[in-house]
């Protein structure tokens, strides 16, 4: 196995590797901004390399300082959570070009994955079946009004290298299209580096289903079953569980199949996700695959009992998969939310300041993933994401319980905090009968946060008032 590695993150999923790491016997390097110094990760870590200023670029998006650092503590391999550089195939080339090891899928396979259009040819040919559109990038006006009118609007704009919710326009009718398609391409090219346009049928009102798929370098793949990341603002998940509450045995065991044919026709290796969407009538398509650990992998590891960074390190480090899929099974039920340092109330503002409090709730199957200490600083140049709180539970009755009680014990204070959204949403009755999709969010949150909650109570657990403002 390793002896060590760098981790080429922050926060939270440092923290999760880290953890990970010291319990397989591998010393952890981890890498800082001039304004992480203090921050828990770096104190977890055996060894600890300043790679430059706050800026992304400067720092956690920085190659060569990261390559360095690897290099000058004799790290082995590197680990990129998340985010970041976790999905840049040049990182990837650059980490062997230096004699390193990725912890994840090759360069090769993450270009071909990354690219929507490409991935979306991968599962065609794997008979995986795939929302309607055009089958590559789109170059010309003329044309993306010509597969929108043979598929029917609504259609969507989506950026083909794009990734997290980014680089997706709606068009809702053809006198919309030109004015759209210039900002799509615009936006494409602001944020990925290439104007690259694909059409796509908009499946309305749909489920967002993902499978978890490991890969040995042998060409084993195995699932890990699916989760349902439909509770969604502006493309970005809030609320995971696993299993999804709306899929029957037949349609999870289709789902999970096609993704291990995908995984299979791209020469996967690794840990990675594969997402669908499942319309009114049930009937499943293939959106993309995810080349990396997801934010919401922690509910999969409390049904399946699987550590996927462990299986991650020992899959790089050139070991079989330590499972067979006849070894995964499902129990219990269990639910991700996602805690922001945000403001609901004014638009989603981040809230960055000084975090003085952090309480933690406890009990049977409950885990906070975070890299919070009593005191951190929340910078405005980073994700305003503080943690994720996660529970299981025999049914998902039970879950749901056990999520809001431990929400209600949850305080994070000094700065305002988005801890409201996900417990409006669990405790709504449409929520608890499975009864949501995408859009659950955009109709429903305004009203959801206008409710009187126990989370709404001054001084609770008997904080000092100035603690919480």
């Amino acid at each position: 196995m390793f002896h060590k590695i760098l981790i080429a993150n922050r926060g939270e999923i440092a923290v999760r590797v880290i953890r990970a790491c010291k319990e397989m016997g591998i010393k952890t390097v981890a890498v800082y901004s001039t304004i992480d110094e203090d921050k828990l990760y770096v104190k977890l870590a055996d060894e600890t390399v300043c790679i430059g200023e706050p800026p992304v670029k400067d720092s956690y998006l920085n190659i060569p300082n990261i390559i360095q650092a690897a290099i000058g503590t004799g790290a082995e391999a590197i680990h990129p959570g998340y985010g970041f550089l976790s999905e840049r195939s040049d990182f990837v080339d650059e980490v062997e070009k230096n004699g390193l090891v990725f912890i994840g899928p090759s360069g090769d396979t993450m270009r071909q994955m990354g690219d929507k259009v490409q991935a979306k040819q991968v599962a065609k040919k794997a008979g995986v079946p795939t929302i309607p559109g055009s089958e590559g990038t789109v170059l010309k006006l003329s044309e993306a009004q010509e597969i929108a009118q043979a598929v029917g609007y609504p259609v969507l704009l989506k950026a083909a290298n794009g990734g997290g919710g980014r680089g997706i326009r709606r068009v809702n009718n053809s006198q919309e299209m030109h004015q759209e398609w210039v900002l799509a391409r615009k936006e494409a090219m602001s944020a990925f580096g290439s104007p690259a346009i694909y059409v796509e049928k908009l499946i309305e009102n749909p489920r967002h289903v993902e499978v978890q798929v490991l890969a040995d370098k042998k060409g084993h793949v195995i699932h890990l079953y699916d989760r349902d990341c439909s509770i969604q603002r502006r493309h970005q998940k809030i609320i995971e569980e696993a299993p999804s509450p709306k899929l029957s045995p037949d349609q999870r065991e289709a789902m999970c199949q096609a993704a291990v044919k995908i995984a299979q026709a791209c020469g996967y290796e690794n840990a990675g996700t594969v997402e669908f969407l499942v319309d009114q009538e049930g009937s499943y398509y293939f959106i993309e695959m995810n080349t990396r650990l997801q934010v919401e992998h922690p509910v999969t590891e409390m049904v399946t009992g699987v550590d996927i960074v462990k299986e991650q390190l020992r899959v790089a480090y050139g070991h079989d998969l330590k499972y067979r899929q006849d070894q995964i099974q499902l129990v219990g039920h269990a639910i991700e939310c996602r805690i922001y340092a945000e403001d609901p109330y004014d638009n989603f503002a981040p809230q960055p300041g000084n975090l003085k409090i952090v309480h933690t709730p406890g009990g049977f199957n409950v885990r906070f993933d975070n890299g919070l200490r009593n005191i951190t600083h929340l910078s405005s140049y980073y994700d305003s994401m503080l943690g994720k709180l996660i529970v299981k539970a025999p049914s998902r009755k039970e879950a749901i319980n056990k999520m809001k009680t431990s929400l209600e014990e949850l305080v994070l204070a000094g700065v305002k905090t988005a801890i409201k959204v996900p417990y409006v949403v669990i405790t709504d009755p449409s929520f608890k009968e499975g009864a949501y999709d995408t859009d659950f969010l955009d109709h429903q949150l305004e009203a959801l946060l206008d409710q009187d909650t126990a989370l709404d109570k001054p001084n609770r657990l008997d904080y000092e008032e100035d603690m919480v403002d």
